[in-house]
């Protein structure tokens, strides 16, 4: 039994005690990944990934296929058609407008007018492919490497490779659409079968930030601080007499974050602070732009305290009207929409972390799922299926070969005819840019000794600097 005095006493060391099993914690998780320092020099110390779910039609948007306006309704005979809903239509061009941008002279389609002019400084990946063709699958694949859901993400793996990157703000957080989740939810940034520390902070750009952040309305800050007093003294004791449970001391640390982020994360989310130009670029106070905007320019303010993953979600899932780029029904109504709520944000992400020097060592992925299919979905139809064969992803930042090209689909779209890009060498590659050997970042779960990129992988050393 403690008194009173006993609980004030041993909670005051708490904040020391946490900062010290962060470190001890952190060096356990180096020896079982046989990470903690990067394998090699790191060009890259923050990532910022833009997932577009959905399925980004890379015929409508950054690869243009000029040999679909010359067969236009025509069959795809000779080329295998993997569709997903209904029978194989007819080839189909992109209703948008094709040209020419920056020196390098890169095709985008009408879309995306702020990203045209950004094409100078963005590497392109022309050959990705998926495994599969189902939105769901696709997506784990994507973002754990694996179809299966119950795998650790990439973010997860970063936070579990590299330790903890501030001491006030989560490793690794998670901007979803102010529309809605994506297809299979939260598990898009889960820890799977990594320490739960690892998992994704889910935040918002207006409301209640994060969940269970704020103390209740029915609780006093007295009342509350005298109940964390209690527990934390208790679970003090506890550690002091079974240094074995490292549960407790992770708990004594959640707490100690917790303080902490209750002063930070508001002060990070206050996008009042931004100038006026600022926000006009992003397109902050556009009613329409406005609420994308929003997480992009979040996400920029959590790199620049710290934060070491951020993932920006651009799509919710499914319904109709559809709130994602699965452009089924009507390829340009659904892509125009998508394109003009992200288009100005993306672009101005990219110009802010130049003109702030952060471009050197940081990196920003557009990622998608999957592609679309250069023919339509059915006869007479509008829209395009689902396309795994091939697709266009690209790149920004630190170590990477500005306005590179790499991979080629053939005259249609349909598959790479060279640089064929899978998701475990888009992911050996990122780890590669954060200094870590994809074949060294492992984690022994049920007998299996795994590892993001699984038994694949290779870096795409073309388009590194």
């Amino acid at each position: 039994m403690f008194n009173r005095r006993q609980w004030l006493g041993g909670a005051a060391d708490l904040g020391a005690v946490a900062l010290a099993w962060m470190a001890a914690r952190d060096a356990r998780a180096g020896s079982e990944s046989s990470v903690l320092l990067p394998h090699h020099q790191p060009r890259a110390k923050r990532i910022i990934q833009i997932f577009n779910p959905g399925g980004v039609s890379h015929v409508d948007t950054f690869d243009y296929k000029p040999e679909l306006i010359k067969r236009a309704g025509q069959d795809a005979a000779g080329f295998k058609v993997d569709t997903f809903f209904g029978r194989p239509g007819r080839l189909m061009p992109s209703p948008f407008a094709f040209a020419q941008h920056g020196h390098t002279g890169a095709w985008v389609s009408d879309l995306f007018p702020y990203l045209a002019r950004q094409v100078d400084h963005l590497t392109f990946l022309h050959g990705m492919v998926s495994k599969s063709p189902n939105h769901t699958p696709a997506a784990f694949q994507l973002n754990t490497g694996f179809i299966q859901e119950g795998f650790p993400c990439l973010g997860s793996w970063l936070s579990f490779a590299l330790g903890r990157s501030s001491d006030n703000l989560p490793t690794f957080a998670v901007l979803p659409d102010p529309r809605g989740l994506p297809a299979g939810g939260s598990v898009n940034w889960s820890n799977g079968f990594l320490p739960a520390e690892h998992q994704g902070v889910a935040f918002r750009s207006r409301g209640v930030l994060v969940d269970d952040l704020e103390r209740p309305a029915d609780v006093s800050a007295v009342s509350r601080g005298r109940a964390l007093e209690f527990v934390r003294s208790l679970d003090e004791r506890l550690a002091q007499t079974d240094q074995s449970d490292t549960s407790i001391r992770a708990r004594m640390e959640a707490y100690v974050l917790a303080g902490k982020m209750q002063a930070s994360i508001p002060e990070a989310a206050n996008l009042d602070a931004e100038g006026a130009a600022t926000r006009r670029m992003y397109g902050v106070d556009d009613p329409l732009v406005g609420p994308t905007a929003r997480n992009f320019l979040l996400a920029r303010r959590l790199v620049e305290r710290g934060v070491r993953f951020v993932q920006v979600i651009h799509g919710g899932a499914f319904g109709s009207p559809r709130i994602n780029w699965d452009g089924h029904e009507d390829i340009s109504v659904n892509h125009r929409v998508q394109a003009r709520l992200v288009d100005q944000p993306v672009a101005a992400l990219l110009t802010d972390l130049r003109a702030r020097g952060m471009m050197d060592d940081t990196l920003v992925l557009w990622t998608t799922e999957f592609g679309r299919t250069p023919i339509t979905e059915g006869v007479g139809a509008k829209g395009r299926d689902h396309h795994p064969l091939g697709f266009t992803m690209w790149m920004a930042g630190a170590g990477l070969k500005p306005g590179l090209h790499h991979g080629i689909t053939d005259d249609f779209g349909f598959a790479p005819v060279e640089g064929k890009t899978t998701v475990y060498d888009f992911h050996a590659t990122v780890l590669h840019l954060l200094g870590l050997d994809h074949h060294k970042v492992t984690f022994y779960h049920n007998g299996a000794r795994r590892r993001l990129t699984d038994v694949h992988g290779e870096i795409i050393s073309d388009i590194l600097v």
